[in-house]
């Protein structure tokens, strides 16, 4: 197993001070977005006025992804309520709810085909209810026109919103998906607006509530991680009894963001699987170009067979 050497040193907050961007390693280079299916999703997407996290968030992965028509929609807006160094999407005071938006995320999923979709957002911290009751109208607006489809949230933590669990457990999804992002001793400067508890204590409750959901959690690294908190977060994460853990590589999206610590190897990343594996995740997706939704339709596959052989092999 390899070794992080890297000197530590503690990401600064977001618009502090100028951060120079680091060059890639070749192992996290990808090709721009040229061919035709990706410009037929992003003219679709733009056509019914929705956003993606793709885009907003500058995800590296967006040409390979909408080159196969898999994009991951970001409802509620295109603008935050928090500021997290690590994320590209803006911050303010964001619009009123588009009522239309669960058809027209509808209407895409069925355009575009998608067998597996998910959807994320951004933080609505000035919603009674953090936005739950949306997530829920677009779940049954997809279900009512693609009841094929399965569906995957990418969700906030619904801080302080009571009632948001009961909400999604009314209408839930096929998975629900939210990261940790990064380990607790960072969430001051990279999180600062979150708590990992809290965090925590959602993923924990949708599994109580709802116990066929499949739950998922991601975190980045290369961002002033120790090899150490990431194995506790992974036993965290464990013990709320999250099923699938997605690790990537954090890209700084601008110079104002929070600094890149290292670039963490594929044989590393590899080391992490293997350890995410032996704690028990049905499954576990690790490499420097890993995101939460990266590959999410063949990844929900494998899922469903890695319970299924669980499933069998208690009962022999």
């Amino acid at each position: 197993m390899v070794e992080n050497k890297s000197i530590i040193r503690h990401p600064e907050k977001r618009n502090n001070k100028s951060n120079p961007i680091p060059r890639k390693p070749e192992w996290i280079r990808v090709k721009a977005p040229i061919g035709k299916t990706y410009t037929e999703t992003k003219n679709l997407i733009r056509k019914l006025n929705l956003k993606t996290v793709c885009e907003e968030a500058s995800c590296p992965n967006i040409g390979e992804c909408w080159e196969r028509k898999h994009a991951t929609f970001m409802i509620m807006g295109d603008t935050c309520t928090r500021a997290c160094s690590f994320c590209n999407v803006k911050t303010g005071i964001p619009k009123p709810l588009d009522i239309n938006e669960p058809t027209n995320v509808a209407i895409s999923v069925m355009s575009l085909e998608l067998q597996h979709v998910v959807i994320t957002s951004v933080d609505r911290d000035d919603l009674e209810d953090g936005g739950a009751h949306h997530f829920s109208r677009v779940i049954r607006a997809i279900r009512e026109t693609c009841p094929n489809t399965t569906i995957e949230i990418l969700t906030p933590d619904f801080k302080n919103k009571t009632g948001a669990v009961e909400i999604i457990r009314s209408n839930p999804p096929d998975v629900f998906n939210h990261n940790l992002e990064t380990v607790p001793r960072l969430y001051p400067t990279i999180r600062p607006g979150a708590r990992y508890f809290t965090s925590l204590n959602l993923l924990n409750d949708i599994k109580i509530k709802s116990p066929n959901t499949f739950t998922k959690s991601g975190l980045m690294v290369g961002i002033g991680e120790t090899r150490e908190e990431v194995l506790q977060v992974m036993d965290d994460l464990r013990s709320a009894n999250v099923d699938f853990l997605t690790i990537g590589q954090y890209l700084q999206p601008t110079v104002k963001h929070a600094p890149i610590n290292n670039f963490v190897t594929p044989d590393e990343f590899e080391a992490y699987a293997s350890q995410a594996r032996g704690k028990g995740f049905l499954m576990v997706s690790a490499s420097p170009l890993t995101r939460s939704s990266y590959h999410a339709d063949t990844d929900f596959k494998k899922l469903k067979m890695a319970r299924l052989a669980k499933q069998n092999d208690i009962k022999n």
